[in-house]
Parts: C-alpha cells; sequence; structure tokens
C-alpha cells in the first residue's frame, strides 16, 4: 500500500450501516497530505458483538469551502426562541464514536480534550481528538459547533461542552467491552448526557458488560441517547444495541417531510425520531458536509437534551426523555415502531416546559361529537294534532251555527214585515 493511499484511508469518510461493518474504500488520490480525501462505502453483517457506526453518506475533509446556507434540519427550529434561556452552557455531553477532531475551528472551544479518551490502539490513550473517519466529528458538530460567520450550521447547543471518546473506526475495531469502558469514562468525565451513533443487532442480556455499564450510568441520572440502526429497508422490527435497552433513548431518523427515513430501523424500542436525511455538520480539520443516517440524528435530540439538562437541573434524565417524547410531533396520537412518540420539536421541547413528567402519553384527540337530537316519529294523529282538528272542527260548527241563527232571524223578520204590509 502507497503512502498516498494509506492517507486516503486515513481520511476515509465511511458509509457504515448497521452491525459488524466491512468498509469497501475508494480513495481519491490526495493533492498532498493535507488535503487527502476518500470515499467509501460498506456492506453490513451480524455475526458477533462488534457494534457498527450507523452513519451512510459521501463527502470529504477538510471542506474549504463552508456551507453558507441555513441547513434544512435548522430551518424547522426558530433558533431565537429555541435559545431563549439557554445555550446548553455547563451541560458536559460525552460522543462515544470515532473521536472528535478539535481542528475544526466551530469545534475547537466546544472540545474538552483534557477529558477525552482513546480506547482503540493508535494514538495517545488519553486522547479522544484523533478522528480518521470523521464520523465522530460530526456527530459532535450536530449537538454543540459554535456559530461562524459565513455559515448557517450551528449545533442545536452551541454552548454545551463536549467530552471526546474514540471507541470505534472504520475498520469497526470496537465492541462491547470497549463501548462499556467508555460509557464508565463518561460517567468518570461527569457527563450529563452520552451520545452513542453505534449499533449491533447482536442480542446483549442484562449481564452484558454493555449492558451493566447502561445501567450505571442510568444510576448516575445520565440521558443516554442512541441511534436506532439503518437496516430499516425491509420495514422489519427489530432490535438493536444499546438502543434498545430500558431507559435509552432509541432515535430513529426522519427525513423533509417528518416521516421515517426509508433506511431507519423500526422496532418497538425507538423512542422519537429525528432529522437523519442530508444533515450537514462539521468535519475533521475544517469545514462541514452533509450525510444521512441515524447517526446523526442522535445527535440532534442530544443537543435537545443538552439544552433541557441546562434548562432544568433538577429534572431527571427519565423526566428529560419524557419531555422529549411528550412535545414531539406526531402523526397519530400514541406511538408507533417507526418514529416512536413522533419527530423531536426542540422548540416545544423548551417552550412548553411548566412542570416535568416522568413518561409521555398519548394525545387525547379531538373531543367526540355531540350526539344528534332523535325526533319522535308518531304513528298516526298526535295529541297536539287531534287539540287542533277539535277547535278546526268547533270552529266551523260555530260559524255554522251563527249563520243558521242569523238566516232564520233574517227570515222572521221578512214575514213580519210581510203579514203588516197585508193588514
Amino acid at each position: 500500500m502507497t503512502r498516498r493511499t494509506r492517507l486516503a484511508r486515513r481520511a476515509a469518510l465511511t458509509c457504515l450501516l448497521t452491525g459488524v461493518l466491512m468498509p469497501t474504500v475508494a480513495p481519491t488520490p490526495p493533492a498532498s497530505a493535507e488535503t487527502a480525501t476518500a470515499t467509501a462505502t460498506a456492506t453490513a453483517t451480524a455475526t458477533d458483538i462488534r457494534t457498527g457506526i450507523s452513519g451512510t453518506g459521501q463527502c470529504t475533509f477538510p471542506m474549504k469551502k463552508q456551507y453558507e446556507g441555513v441547513p434544512w434540519a435548522l430551518q424547522r427550529v426558530l433558533l431565537d426562541e429555541l435559545w431563549r434561556t439557554t445555550k446548553g452552557k455547563g451541560v458536559r455531553v460525552a460522543v462515544i464514536d470515532t473521536g472528535v477532531d478539535n481542528s475544526n475551528v466551530q469545534l475547537k472551544s466546544a472540545v474538552d480534550a483534557g477529558a477525552g479518551r482513546n480506547f482503540l490502539k493508535g494514538g495517545k490513550a488519553t486522547d479522544g481528538t484523533l478522528d480518521e473517519v470523521g464520523h465522530g466529528t460530526k456527530v459532535a458538530g450536530i449537538i454543540a459547533a459554535r456559530p461562524r460567520k459565513g455559515t448557517g450550521f450551528v449545533g442545536l447547543a452551541p454552548e454545551a461542552t463536549i467530552i471526546p471518546i474514540r471507541q470505534n473506526d472504520e475498520k469497526n475495531s470496537g465492541d462491547e467491552d470497549t463501548m462499556a469502558k467508555a460509557i464508565d469514562h463518561a460517567i468518570a468525565e461527569k457527563a450529563k448526557v452520552i451520545n452513542i451513533s453505534q449499533d449491533t443487532e447482536k442480542p446483549l442480556g442484562p449481564d452484558s458488560a454493555l449492558a451493566r455499564a447502561v445501567r450505571k450510568a442510568l444510576d448516575q441520572d445520565i440521558v443516554i441517547v442512541a441511534s436506532a440502526g439503518n437496516d430499516g429497508l425491509d420495514g422489519r422490527a427489530k432490535k438493536t444495541y444499546p438502543a434498545a435497552f430500558d431507559g435509552v433513548l432509541a432515535v430513529a431518523a426522519s427525513d423533509r417531510n417528518n416521516e421515517r427515513a426509508a433506511f431507519s430501523q423500526p422496532g418497538d424500542f425507538v423512542g422519537v425520531a429525528a432529522p437523519g436525511v442530508d444533515i450537514v455538520s462539521t468535519v475533521p480539520r475544517g469545514g462541514q458536509c452533509s450525510d444521512n443516517g441515524t447517526s446523526f440524528s442522535a445527535p440532534y435530540v442530544s443537543g435537545v437534551a443538552a439544552l433541557l439538562r441546562a434548562e432544568h437541573p433538577t429534572w431527571t434524565a427519565e423526566q428529560v426523555i419524557a419531555q422529549i417524547q411528550q412535545t414531539a410531533e406526531r402523526s397519530i396520537n400514541g406511538r408507533d415502531d417507526y418514529v416512536g412518540w413522533g419527530v423531536v420539536d426542540p422548540v416545544r421541547a423548551l417552550t412548553e416546559d411548566e412542570a416535568p413528567i416522568n413518561s409521555p402519553s398519548a394525545d387525547p384527540g379531538p373531543p367526540p361529537a355531540e350526539a344528534p337530537e332523535v325526533t319522535d316519529l308518531a304513528i298516526g294523529e298526535t295529541p297536539q294534532e287531534r287539540d287542533k282538528r277539535y277547535a278546526t272542527y268547533g270552529i266551523g260548527a260555530a260559524v255554522v251555527l251563527i249563520t243558521v241563527v242569523a238566516g232564520a232571524a233574517i227570515t222572521a223578520r221578512d214575514a213580519r214585515r210581510r203579514r203588516s204590509h197585508h193588514t
């Protein structure tokens, strides 16, 4: 393998799905080491317990030209209203992923590099800012990218702090054990939200290392947000982990029409959906590009969770999750296996927050229509009709009687006149 190809592979942005992924990298020869670029595709299997990155798409990095407009996923949010009281300051969000490259200017002040950790071979164990894939850098940007002149892209919680944890790569070197260790590290670094944009279809029992780590984090009142996975083209429901663990907020992907993205994995564990198609975010060494997948839906929700944790520091993780689910935009009154309780609505979550709730509930729906007034149907003559008939008869009889009497009186008068005339 040539040095040029190695550099291209290191810069690969993978088109990863779920399970154990074997990416096929198609490198593009770079002009120099600083501008090495590559694209990658992947196919998915599920033969062991390794975790796969739940993102798809193609882009290159660094991107010298910024995305100038406001991405569609942010156009659906009134940011001034969303940030009316908080931008997430003081909330620490752990990104367990492929690392977070803080050389991107929009992430430089967002990342707590000293709190990072690398659980893979290669690089320093204490350095979570090495991201050879770009996946984790995109995830972190959706959560907490700082605003920058010349681009309309910004994170949903642009004052939150990112804890960068490198636990996976384009080879899917991460597994259950490294993810469990990554969660433990997030707990130690005082994370209030943990984002995991990875999944495996391998069933994991309650005694697995990952299940124990998840329970430990939940016991520490940490919100755990995980991607549901991208193996949903067949529409069949199935569980993926860690998203399907009790207490974890599993996030499906929605499209521009607030419907489930075709690739998004459905299942009874799905809690909510968020934009996951053509999602713009930061890439290593600068700039932004767009990508697809539930990997980028999960941090959208993590950003909202960070805002809620800043706004309501006394709310429990369970209450934060319930608030996100209860205020989601729904096409039905309750939940379904495709988008859970609906598509997350950041502004509603932060403004319809008068009191905490412990679980979401179905909408009451419109009130039932009033029953129509039923008119009694009478067979034959009603009493009213009979009285009216009798009254008509009475009037008629009176008229006849008066006519007869008047006629008799006139006849008698005429008779008297004739008699008087003759005499």
